[in-house]
């Protein structure tokens, strides 16, 4: 299995692939450039945002539910027009958004962090049918939010405490007693960016610095990883007409110069034809 470029754009922060089973299309960030990003008939699109846009989940064939770093907003994707669902840290002009993604209960999870990465200054909440509450607090970096395909488990981690946490959730999707560790990468040096969940549960999680994606069984056994041609892997989606398309965006920051002008495909967004399932992205229920 061989990665290809999938969007020769480069992302100085590329994060949040969403597959939209409805639309057939692939939909992801560039934090820092304040876009959202799509191909349709082979050709590039973006929506340039004022303020960082980094998740979003799908509420209609036209719409998305979108995380910027003072709000979720519903946005239409054909007329441009953004409807405030719920204030998200506003007060707080430090904090933005960053990983996210819809639960199969129909819940959008969302982390917030510092702009500078501060020590403890992030979150994570789950906005659920008109409801946005906090579930984890304390957090450097959020990141590989993803969900069994039961709805039974979260998963998510602080990219700094390098360690991917499980969490039980209730038949609502909400938390259930405190999370258990699902993976620690600390040994290895490895720092868990985004992940997602294939059909048969098993985790894929794209490892920053590391320029690879490693698939992890539903018990935490490393199964096997996908090299990419770009040195900061930030985040993975399935999608395509059968859900064997692994999507992976990636990322320029913090790179320096001649790295840059040696590997100019890092912030491209890549892809991976696999032998492997996924399953459909859920609709956020607003």
């Amino acid at each position: 299995m061989t990665a290809t470029v999938f969007d020769t754009r480069q992302c100085e922060l590329g994060e949040g692939p969403l597959w939209h089973p409805e639309r057939r299309q692939l939909f992801w960030f560039d934090i820092l450039g304040q876009r959202l990003m799509s191909r349709q008939n082979d050709q590039p699109q973006d929506w340039q945002f004022g303020e960082y846009v980094s998740a979003a989940g799908w509420t209609g064939q036209d719409t998305l539910l979108i995380a910027s770093e003072s709000r979720l907003f519903h946005y239409d994707l054909g007329t441009g027009t953004a409807e405030t669902v719920a204030a998200l840290e506003a007060d707080r002009p430090d904090t933005r958004s960053n990983d996210g993604r819809a639960d199969p209960q129909g819940g959008f999870w969302i982390g917030t962090m510092g702009k500078r990465a501060e020590r403890q200054a992030g979150a994570i909440y789950r906005y659920y049918r008109g409801e946005l509450r906090q579930v984890h607090a304390r957090i450097t970096i959020p990141n590989s939010i993803c969900f069994a395909p039961d709805g039974r488990r979260a998963y998510f981690t602080d990219t700094a405490a390098r360690r991917i946490l499980t969490q039980a959730l209730d038949d609502n999707g909400w938390p259930r007693g405190e999370p258990d560790l699902f993976l620690d990468l600390r040994a290895e040096g490895l720092n868990p960016d985004g992940s997602v969940t294939d059909a048969a549960g098993n985790l894929w999680n794209a490892q920053w610095g590391a320029a690879r994606i490693a698939q992890y069984s539903p018990g935490g056994r490393f199964l096997q990883a996908l090299d990419f041609p770009a040195r900061n892997t930030s985040c993975p989606a399935f999608g395509g007409a059968e859900l064997t398309t692994l999507f992976c965006t990636t990322a320029r920051e913090h790179l320096d110069a001649e790295t840059l002008r040696a590997h100019p495909a890092n912030g491209q967004t890549f892809v991976v034809e696999t032998s492997t399932k996924g399953w459909p992205e859920p609709q956020v229920m607003l």
